[in-house]
């Protein structure tokens, strides 16, 4: 995201992504306008949060008339920066680092993961996808030459920390990380956390202790 996206709320940068999806959609299909209402039925956030959101970057839309849908495509892609591909890399090419090789982001035009990493011989030196596996001895040369801005961590956890170390010195400015361990880096590495496990099981008490709160049932923030 650019400059500007830096000063709103966490919350609100990570629903423009969903926005700019369902956008394309209308857009797709041919569709020159729409309501926050529209957009609250397909995105599934409720329309005062919606218009909130899009209070943050001035006048979106117009009363009455609801959202130019050409207008918002043109906008959401200048803010989150669709025109410039973002280069990934994978380190741990197991059975979910495999998945994301496989999938490759093939809906979002500007993230694509260029280069991966294993220590698994039967595997360096051969591609998935369009996308070849290095041995992670090459971690931080390879990070260096291809100015890779974010990795993927599918490693397990015990080995994450000290991977994380090895490439603070390179180009990566953010880590998705997605092993149990927490990890420790410098204000200058952004690290988003995704731990499937503590995601399944606060969805399980979810159900379990409101099973009837429809209302708040889809997680906005996601």
């Amino acid at each position: 995201m650019n400059e500007e996206t830096l000063k709103i709320p966490q919350a609100t940068a990570k629903r423009l992504p969903l926005y700019y999806r369902f956008i394309q959609n209308l857009h797709n299909a041919g569709k020159q306008r729409v309501s926050s209402a529209e957009l609250s039925e397909a995105v599934k956030v409720d329309s005062a949060t919606i218009r909130r959101d899009f209070s943050y970057f001035g006048a979106l839309g117009k009363k009455g008339y609801g959202y130019n849908v050409n207008y918002l495509l043109s906008f959401f892609r200048k803010t989150l920066d669709q025109d410039e591909v973002t280069k990934v890399a994978l380190i741990g090419v197991g059975n979910l680092g495999t998945a994301f090789l496989n999938y490759n982001f093939l809906k979002n035009n500007n993230t694509k993961i260029e280069i991966a990493f294993d220590i698994d011989k039967n595997k360096v030196g051969k591609k998935i996808g369009q996308v070849h596996i290095y041995d992670l001895s090459e971690l931080q040369s390879r990070l260096i030459e291809e100015n890779i801005s974010i990795a993927i961590l599918t490693v397990p956890a015990e080995v994450a920390q000290s991977i994380t170390d090895s490439i603070l010195e390179t180009s990566i400015k953010g880590i998705l990380n997605f092993t149990p361990a927490r990890l420790n880096v410098p204000s200058s590495i952004r690290v988003h956390h995704i731990d499937l496990a503590v995601e399944l099981q606060a969805l399980v008490y979810f159900l379990k202790h409101y099973p009837n709160d429809t209302e708040n049932s889809q997680d906005e923030t996601n």
